[in-house]
């Protein structure tokens, strides 16, 4: 008989097949120790089993791209942290502990630490404490924790992903993602729609699905079916081997223009735009210049890697956001250590005021790149708060001529204040991930805060409303590059609240064109009065799939 179960909603599309489980994880190693002759050669078999698992991850970030890439070059650089590194040596040294034992404590110490400090640091506990199974499963010889092989498409069932687990997901195999833990905006939940993978998050009752039963997932519903009926089952296998592509144009159903764009990470993201059809770029996030590095970039180097995004697109728009460091990205040569609450703390533009010199010479190599390509360069700071910091901004901007600069709309006080911040931005992109986060006080990647952590809550509509009304004012236009985007449920909300443009991971372009192409400018506005209307964000959701759910049904979603 037929289970149904309920989660966050976080990555359109119905898949279903049989449950495979996560493996069980590492054992926590017993507390033996070496002798003293023998303490060098655990401390070299330390650094050695360090390097492997760095090397691996850093091999399968080479392969990956956007997103993907950024999350297991970072865990690269976690494996080989010459603090964790150096702790687990200390140990080994001070208390002749085995070096899988050593690792374990000192992991187990930087746990506690990123999870005093709050979100977003604290999102990387997990991330440590998947670096530490990696090390650990080197040091004794067993198979490493992963995703399990299967000659078969199935689903993969866990309590959360690790993201080097996410990003190494293949979507011919892996149809679909159930985790019992996380939230809408967390890892697991980003990758899994920017590799077009259906997927549910915060699912009650996830930890009883046993490997071999078959499920059913709708990933834009956020249900979960254990034991569906074979017609059910067969309907979601034939939808997995279609789809949809996206002309090019993106409109609503009587013709009103909305720019779909893509979120870009690297030079590979830049080609798989292309391959989706992507009308521009909305989010060129620079990033993969400066992680992973002890030094900033030299000029030639950033010019080079900029160039090559705007190379692919020639006499379209380019949106590239300036260097979004701190918080869950620190970087030796930006931000400062030991910051109490990294989430409220010095990142994004916030660190121009210590470091004042990273952001002019990265705006410099911006004009350089756009003096050499014949894309349409737009520019956007990362984390603004005031107008001050905005007509600030434009002005560092103007200085290398660079005449369209715009802001990140991600703390609540700059979309109560947008009448004044759009004095002085050309336009404005919404980062709703950060928007939801400072709006709700949510943590991400909480199960329990999953319905908090929802771009549907009515309080985070009204703020994007409220956006886009002070954008009007001084006919700005305003986009979405967040995740929310990538919600084909949502786009016609969001368009309907006022923005012109939805950036996505290029995989969500042609649901979210389909959507929009069967509802009116009009509706869409009809579809937002309704969301706002309702007291919660599952509410909200409901309300509008029940609207145009012949539309959904029609399309698959």
């Amino acid at each position: 008989m037929s289970t149904t179960l309920t989660g966050a909603p976080v990555s359109p599309g119905r898949a279903a097949g049989p449950a495979v489980t996560m493996p069980d994880p590492v054992p926590e190693p017993r507390t033996t120790r070496v002798g003293s002759a023998d303490v060098e050669a655990a401390v070299e078999h330390l650094a050695a089993a360090a390097r492997a698992v760095r090397d691996e991850l850093t091999e399968r970030a080479g392969r990956a791209t956007g997103t993907a890439a950024d999350l297991l070059a970072v865990t690269a650089a976690m494996a080989a942290d010459p603090g964790l590194t150096a702790d687990a040596e200390r140990r080994i040294r001070t208390d002749r502990l085995t070096a899988e034992r050593a690792i374990w404590d000192a992991a187990r110490a930087a746990v506690r630490q990123l999870e005093k400090m709050g979100p977003p640091l604290s999102e990387r506990a997990r991330d440590v404490r998947d670096v530490r199974d990696r090390i650990v499963a080197e040091l004794i010889g067993v198979r490493p924790p992963g995703v399990p092989q299967s000659d078969v498409p199935f689903v993969l069932v866990a309590e959360d992903l690790a993201p080097a687990d996410t990003a190494s997901l293949d979507p011919e195999v892996v149809v679909g993602v159930v985790t019992s833990s996380g939230g809408p905006t967390s890892h697991t939940a980003i990758l899994a729609r920017a590799l077009g993978i259906p997927a549910v998050v915060a699912v009650r009752g996830a930890r009883d699905i046993i490997d071999g039963e078959t499920v059913l997932l709708d990933g834009g519903a956020g249900v979960v079916v254990r034991d569906p009926d074979p017609d059910t089952v067969a309907a979601a296998q034939q939808k997995v081997t279609s789809r949809r592509r996206f002309d090019g144009t993106g409109r609503t159903a009587d013709g009103t223009r909305v720019e779909l764009l893509a979120n870009v990470a690297d030079p590979a993201g830049a080609q798989a735009a292309i391959e989706a059809s992507a009308e521009g770029v909305g989010l060129f996030r620079t990033e993969f210049c400066f992680l992973g590095r002890s030094a900033e970039p030299g000029m030639s180097e950033q010019v080079a890697a900029y160039r090559q995004v705007l190379s692919a697109f020639p006499g379209r728009k380019v949106v590239v956001r300036t260097l979004d460091a701190g918080a869950d990205k620190p970087l030796p040569f930006v931000t400062s250590d030991g910051e109490p609450n990294p989430a409220l703390g010095v990142r994004g533009l916030r660190t121009a005021s210590s470091r004042p010199g990273v952001l002019d010479r990265q705006l410099q190599a911006i004009a350089r790149a756009a003096e050499a390509e014949n894309a349409e360069v737009w520019v956007m700071a990362p984390m603004v708060s005031t107008a001050e910091e905005t007509a600030e901004f434009v002005a560092a901007c103007a200085r290398h001529g660079l005449d369209t600069a715009g802001v990140m709309i991600e703390v609540p006080a700059a979309a109560l204040r947008s009448s004044a911040v759009f004095a002085h931005a050309a336009f404005g992109s919404l980062g709703t991930n950060d928007l939801i986060q400072y709006t709700m006080a949510a943590d991400r990647v909480l199960g329990e805060l999953a319905a908090l952590s929802s771009p549907w809550q009515p309080a985070v509509l009204e703020l994007v409303r409220t956006t886009c009304r002070g954008a009007a004012e001084h006919d700005r236009p305003v986009g979405v590059c967040g995740e929310a985007a990538a919600d084909a449920t949502l786009a016609p909300v969001l368009v309907g609240l006022g923005v012109r443009s939805l950036s996505m991971t290029p995989r969500a372009l042609a649901d979210v064109a389909a959507v929009l192409g069967r509802v009116s400018d009009a509706e869409c506005v009809e579809l937002a009065e309704l969301a706002l209307g309702q007291d919660d964000p599952i509410a909200a959701r409901q309300a509008v799939r029940d609207r145009i759910r012949p539309v959904l049904t029609d399309l698959g979603l």
